[in-house]
């Protein structure tokens, strides 16, 4: 049996057509830009801009924020195309397995597993941080940390048990999956609009502390102290702070896993994909001007001043009168990270379904629920997996490894055009994407060169990960794939 063997498009087709007995079309145009800006807009935005510009890019980092939504806009451009004419649910799975064949997807399948489910623990670990700061921590340390952490309280050392909070938001955010897609679009929508709300009003509020003494000079010079490497000033720093921030924009990829969800998906994916991107870049430019002229971003470079606190300590410190909206960031965070965490959980029940449809993963993955028509088994499994993580882990041990499980995914999406380009040139495509093979070459280069750049503990881990994949692969999944089975 060939380890490429390929799904047609034609039963790709027919599979999305299945509107009675599989995935229930409930989402529009909006609902999949809110799930984008939902997956997109999470803690990134308040850390990674501080950090950025204390790094590398100093008040120019709305540059490296331009730069990095300019690699995004590859991968998204090529999402769109694909999410377009083949609106089955499975993302990057689903696109590999009808351009590079079964092998491909499955690793593909299996990489995307360390950015949706590995994300989303990481992510509640730090949801439960945060909550805690918000309650002024008072949630014992016993119960909002792992078995392998500890830490002097009181003059006592103290063991972590379990992290309470981080098993509490999986578990709320699967059951709400299991009730419903629509309804957790709704949810997601509520969640989206208050946080960009907090946005808006810190940006609408800060620009009136802008200085313009703090964005000059707008790019940092050469031989600035402290910053005379080539990555540390001038466009090398801010093509340094793109690579901090591009990670910022990971999760718009998410709405291609709701192909099979859209009530239009050809009209409606591409807006989707490439709305939520517009829509966050302009948000990051705006904030990270506004941050950047409230503060110096020499502060944020500084431990003793905001490093650490980033929003939070340039509020406090220059926006007397407004101790308000530092708590209300707090509140954006939390929110932001609850979004991300819906919609990773949602990403991945939805690779699953596919993967198990096509025979490579337990018929359990796909079974959907009588009333509800979710993945409602594969949400419950799911759940203890990412839970094991979320309550068991150090969020510190998941690292990079999300991120190097999106840009492999990036990598073959990009690639998948210009495959399907040349052997499928007259398949029908409601949307196209531009400047072919320029555009999925650019995505391939800018995404390569990410992985590139990763510390090689990250890249060592993700080959361990492989390893185990392709082990299941050969033992179990290639014997009883569908498409196997049916020649």
């Amino acid at each position: 049996m060939s380890l490429f063997r390929k799904k047609s498009l034609e039963s790709m087709l027919a599979q999305s057509a299945e509107s009675d007995t599989g995935l229930k079309r409930t989402l529009g145009s909006w609902q999949l830009i809110f799930l984008g800006i939902g997956a997109i807009i999470g803690a990134g935005l308040f850390v990674r801009t501080a950090a950025a510009a204390g790094e590398a890019a100093g008040s120019a980092v709305t540059l490296s924020f331009v730069v990095a939504a300019v690699g995004c806009a590859f991968a998204g451009l090529c999402y769109a195309e694909f999410a377009a004419m083949i609106p089955i649910a499975g993302s990057a799975y689903t696109y590999a397995y009808t351009t590079m064949g079964e092998l491909i997807a499955w690793i593909i399948g299996w990489a995307l597993i360390l950015e949706y489910a590995l994300g989303a623990a990481t992510v509640s670990i730090a949801w439960s941080e945060y909550l805690n700061k918000l309650l002024g921590m008072r949630i014992p340390f016993q119960w909002c940390h792992s078995p392998f952490e500890s830490a002097m309280v009181d003059g006592t050392m103290v063991h972590g048990m379990v992290n309470a909070p981080a098993l509490f938001i999986l578990l709320l955010l699967s059951l709400l999956l299991i009730r419903g897609t629509q309804e957790s679009a709704f949810v997601n929508a509520i969640i989206v609009f208050l946080k960009v709300a907090i946005v808006l009003v810190f940006i609408a509020i800060g620009w009136q502390f802008i200085k313009p003494e703090n964005h000059t000079p707008y790019i940092i010079p050469a031989n600035f102290p402290g910053h005379e490497g080539f990555f540390q000033h001038g466009w090398g720093g801010i093509l340094k702070g793109a690579g901090i921030v591009f990670f910022a924009f990971i999760g718009f990829d998410a709405v291609s896993t709701a192909a099979q969800e859209a009530k239009n998906p050809k009209r409606d994916m591409p807006i989707g994909i490439l709305g939520s991107l517009v829509v966050c870049t302009i948000l990051y430019i705006l904030f990270s001007y506004v941050l950047t002229g409230v503060a110096p971003w020499a502060d944020f470079n500084d431990p003793a001043k905001g490093k650490e606190a980033s929003v939070a300590y340039a509020i406090s410190t220059y926006m007397a009168g407004y101790g308000w909206l530092a708590t209300a960031v707090t509140v954006a965070i939390l929110a932001g990270f609850s979004s991300v965490i819906l919609v990773m959980l949602m990403g991945q029940s939805r690779v699953f379904y596919s993967m198990s449809h096509d025979g490579l993963l337990p018929k359990i993955f796909s079974h959907l629920h009588p009333k509800f028509r979710t993945p409602y088994k594969s949400n419950l499994i799911l759940f203890c997996f990412v839970g094991i993580f979320g309550g068991f882990i150090p969020g510190a041990i998941a690292g990079d490894l999300t991120s190097i499980g999106t840009l492999l995914a990036f990598v073959i999406v990009c690639a998948g055009i210009l495959v399907m380009r040349k052997n499928d040139p007259n398949a029908v495509r409601p949307f196209r994407t531009p400047l072919v093979p320029f555009v999925p070459i650019a995505g391939m280069l800018v995404c390569g060169f990410m992985i590139i750049s990763l510390d090689h503990l990250t890249q060592l881990s993700a080959l361990a990960w492989m390893i185990l994949g392709l082990i299941i692969y050969f033992v179990y999944s290639r014997s009883r794939s569908r498409i196997g089975l049916m020649k």
